[in-house]
């Protein structure tokens, strides 16, 4: 199986803000005041339109679905918490801590990539979990590698070690389980999802070390990194609060693979750093500040990777 594709779900945003119900324990995103809501809508459509062309110039093939303007959906830019989709066929469905964000989960969506060319075989709902208050945000809180079937996940509130477990047995992935933190106001509290610390490539892995507190937990994680043959290549929390760990490498139409972040995680990155990236990937950016200021999220949380298969 393959770590990385050439297709990327996009959900353009309509009514783009900070969510209040998600700051609750995001603790990157920052309220514009002093901007009308309508020019920060705007000002992300534009930081998406230019994202997505980037990703179209280097050959990714982007599905681009339009929000709705039924529901109140600010964090609608980050469809990888609530779906993701397989190579044998399947598709997941999650649990969100958000009430506003399971508004995000729209059949049309799927249906979307089903008029693009690709097979949905069967849809593995887990949503039900939000009735007991229990969240797994997808490839927010999990970070995949598919080509060696190990699933690493960062206890969060909206990482439930229980349905992690669930969802490792359901999709046939080893689980690695952790506690990722940061600091706030001289306190160490959960990182919120999992990809903001790390990334999987396919023969690296980008991760901060110094946010796995425990000394076992990180010796665990680093040994399973490395069991799988990856090159570590280790961020400080300070990179990570520029978004240095949520990035994702895709497959261009010339058969290279690029890693995609956003300008702000680039240019937080060292030379000895991007010298690593760059003998494992060419690096894309592309500037997300809007969307990374008032979201809290970057460019990773922007992509939901598509694995499908493709009819006939």
């Amino acid at each position: 199986m393959s770590q990385i594709t050439n297709t990327i779900l996009m959900i353009r945003p309509i009514h783009f803000r900070m969510n209040e119900q998600t700051a609750i324990n995001n603790y990157y995103q920052k309220a514009l005041d002093h901007v009308l809501p309508a020019a920060i809508t705007k000002k992300a459509q534009q930081e998406f339109d230019a994202f997505v062309e980037v990703l179209k110039k280097i050959g990714v093939n982007v599905v681009v679905v339009e929000d709705t303007d039924e529901f109140d959906t600010p964090d609608a830019v980050f469809p990888n918490n609530w779906v993701s989709f397989h190579g044998n066929g399947n598709v997941g469905l999650y649990p969100m801590f958000a009430k506003n964000r399971r508004l995000e989960r729209r059949e049309a969506i799927l249906l979307a990539l089903e008029d693009n060319g690709f097979e949905i075989h069967n849809i593995i709902d887990y949503t039900e979990a939000e009735e007991e208050l229990v969240f797994l945000e997808g490839t927010g809180s999990m970070v995949l590698d598919r080509a060696n079937g190990k699933a690493y996940c960062a206890l969060s509130p909206r990482a439930d070690e229980d349905l992690f477990i669930e969802f490792c047995e359901d999709f046939d992935f080893f689980p690695v389980v952790f506690n990722a933190f940061q600091t706030v106001e001289a306190k160490r509290v959960a990182i919120y999802h999992t990809n903001v610390m790390m990334c999987i490539g396919d023969t690296f892995a980008v991760i901060c070390l110094e946010s796995i507190d425990d000394k076992k937990q990180r010796k665990n994680v680093v040994h399973h990194l490395k069991e799988t043959g990856k090159e570590i290549i280790v961020i400080t929390e300070n990179q990570l609060a520029s978004f240095a760990g949520n990035m994702l490498q895709v497959k261009g139409a010339d058969g290279a693979t690029y890693l995609v972040m956003s300008e702000t995680a680039y240019g937080v990155l060292s030379e000895a750093q991007v010298k690593s990236l760059e003998k494992h990937s060419k690096i894309v950016s592309s500037s997300l500040e809007t969307i990374e200021t008032c979201g809290g999220g970057s460019a990773r949380c922007m992509m939901a990777e598509v694995f499908l298969p493709r009819k006939g």
